[in-house]
């Protein structure tokens, strides 16, 4: 169980391997968010997936439906699972979770607390609260024997989304070898959104540099605030918004020589491509929680005294994300002359 968002599901990545390499046969399933749901394909030790919006992560948008809930364990009791693996981070408790498998049925419930709950068969005292999400993920499942050997991110990108993906880029006049950069540069949490026309600015330096072309990436509603990006980069942009599915978004990130993006979903899977990465990581989370750890990256920000806020919308002006363009591409370049040959 992992039910955050798309980012926190990659990053259960290690231990789902594991998990598969030590009980080969069991039937792993996944029950993630309806936005943390649609990385499973890119995990492939998962068998199936169960998608569901519980009522402990939903922020007060659920309305009051007993009968939902209820619904809810008939589905996980109808599955007849042996154990739960509840993965969390480090401000989220294991035991509604747990409760909810308790009431279906399920014997062996496995978790993270800072506090006793009573509804956890096995449960492990909490980390320090800096820990990086991957070690925290493992931690949990070494803590009932199961042996880690590889601990970085990893993904496998489906066949379908590669072949799709290469006609995208043909459709635009470009290849999967052609050399461009990634520009993501928009999140749906307000308060990690660097300004998109800086990302802009910085983008467009850094292809007049190399002569590379950006793929500008986001979901169908960016769209709507794209015009600024789209004007200021101009014959060097290439619109993909809306255009990709997540596995897409993936198979282009793995063929970029950069990424330029936010704290959200793609700087995870541009550590599990080991993409080069310039990351303007607001100061709403500390680094060592959540920083690539595979791939080189520069990661971006102004330090304040409010960090780490864990807020979703900056109730200042966003100074740590007080960045000009000219640090941007002063990162870009040093990521592309480490690992390239610039190629006009």
């Amino acid at each position: 169980m992992r039910l955050d968002n798309i980012g926190d599901v990659i990053m259960t990545s290690p231990a789902l391997q594991a998990i598969k390499e030590h009980l080969p046969h069991a039937q792993l399933t996944l029950m993630a968010s309806p936005g943390g749901s649609l990385a499973a394909p890119l995990l492939p030790w998962v068998d199936q997936v169960l998608t569901a919006r519980v009522l402990w992560q939903d922020l007060g948008r659920l309305a009051f439906d007993p009968a939902r809930e209820w619904d809810l364990v008939s589905s996980l009791k109808a599955g007849q699972f042996d154990a739960a693996i509840i993965f969390t981070s480090f401000n989220q408790s294991p035991h509604p979770p747990a409760l909810l498998c308790a009431l279906a049925d399920i014997p062996i419930r496995v978790g993270e607390s800072k506090e006793k709950g009573g509804v956890l068969t096995h449960e492990i005292p909490s980390a320090p609260d800096d820990i990086h999400q991957v070690e925290r993920n493992l931690r949990l499942i070494e803590s009932v024997g199961l042996e880690v050997r590889d601990r970085t991110l990893t993904i496998q990108i489906p066949d379908a989304a590669n072949q799709s993906t290469a006609q995208l880029l043909i459709n635009n006049e470009l290849t999967l070898d052609t050399p461009f950069m990634v520009l993501n540069p928009w999140t749906s949490c307000q308060s990690r959104n660097y300004d998109a026309e800086r990302f802009a600015l910085a983008a467009r330096q850094l292809a007049k540099t190399t002569g590379w072309k950006i793929l500008i990436t986001g979901v169908e509603k960016d769209r709507e605030h794209s015009g600024g990006v789209t004007d200021i980069l101009g014959e060097w942009g290439v619109d993909l918004i809306g255009k990709t599915d997540l596995s897409e978004l993936a198979a282009l990130i793995a063929h970029a020589r950069l990424l330029l993006s936010n704290n959200t979903s793609t700087m995870h899977i541009a550590d599990a491509t080991r993409t080069p990465s310039v990351i303007l990581f607001a100061g709403t989370e500390l680094e060592c929680q959540w920083q690539p750890r595979s791939c080189q990256s520069h990661l971006l920000r102004q330090p304040t005294g409010c960090s780490p806020c864990y807020a979703f919308t900056c109730p200042y002006n966003l100074e740590c994300l007080d960045i000009e363009p000219e640090r941007v591409v002063s990162a870009g370049l040093d990521l592309i002359n480490n690992r390239f040959s610039i190629v006009k």
